[in-house]
Formats: C-alpha cells, structure tokens, sequence
C-alpha cells in the first residue's frame, strides 16, 4: 500500500513537472510568435498608404464633401480612424487595391477619412455623429446623403 502511494505519488510529480515544463516552453515560443506577428505588422503598416491628416480641418472637409455629393448625385462614406490604426490602413488599402470595390466606391460616394488621433480627436465632429468609434472602435463608417445627413 505504501508503495502504491509512493508510486502514484511519482507519477504524479513527473507529470507535473513534465506540464509545467511544456507550458514554459509554449510560453517561450508564444512570446517569439508574438513579436515575429507584431514586427511584421508594423513593417506592414510602415508601406500601407497613409489617408488620414490630423492637422485637416474635418469640419470645413466634410461641408465640401457634402457640396460635391450634391452637385455629384452621390452620397458621402466617412472612414473614421488614423494612421495609427492597422485595420484602418488595411480597409483603405482593400478599397483602393481591388478594381471592382474602388469602383463601387467611386462611382457612388465622395470618400472622406476623418481622423481620430492623440494629435487630432475631432471631438466636436464625432458627437456631432453620436461618437460612433467609442462605441464600434476603429474603422467606423458613417454614410451621409447628398444632404449631409446620415
């Protein structure tokens, strides 16, 4: 009986170590995925196209985008984000890159990318659309008719 219990006891201290053991181990080699993923990442965002300008007055951009969509028969896209924001430069890279969704993009909307950074919020611009990236995060859309209005 002693024995019995001296042999699980064993067992068991093997395959506790030999779990601690392999966790370390995936621990490690998550770590090194993890900065392989976010140095290729920043690589990425470094050539992807930079849309966004903090120092744009938004206000005065988006009342000409709205002009133009009128005079055009269109409607206004706002692509709200920063170049700060991966996802952001990716859709717009999407966009601009596939044929048949520039096209869309153009033949049916004046395309605006209003900034949200630490430079620039465009706080009064945003509670002006109910604040929709705190809500939804970034990119976030907002569609305006001819009129301006959502």
């Amino acid at each position: 009986m002693k024995q019995s219990i001296i042999k699980l006891f064993l067992i068991g201290s093997v395959l506790a170590f030999s779990a601690a053991t392999a966790q370390s181990t995936e621990s490690a080699v998550s770590k090194e995925q993890l900065e392989a993923k976010k140095k290729a990442a920043a690589e990425e965002k470094a050539k992807l196209p930079k849309p966004y300008h903090p120092e744009a007055n938004a206000e005065l951009d988006i009342q000409n985008a709205v002009k133009l969509a009128k005079k055009t028969h269109k409607n206004v896209i706002i692509q709200a984000g920063g170049n700060w924001c991966i996802w952001c430069l990716r859709f717009n890279n999407y966009v601009q890159q596939t044929p048949e969704l520039k096209k869309l993009a153009d033949d049916n909307y004046v395309y605006y990318h209003l900034n949200w950074s630490p430079e620039n919020k465009n706080e009064k611009v945003f509670a002006k659309y109910g604040n929709p990236g705190d809500k939804f995060g970034y990119p976030v859309f907002i569609v305006l008719d001819e009129n301006g209005k959502p």
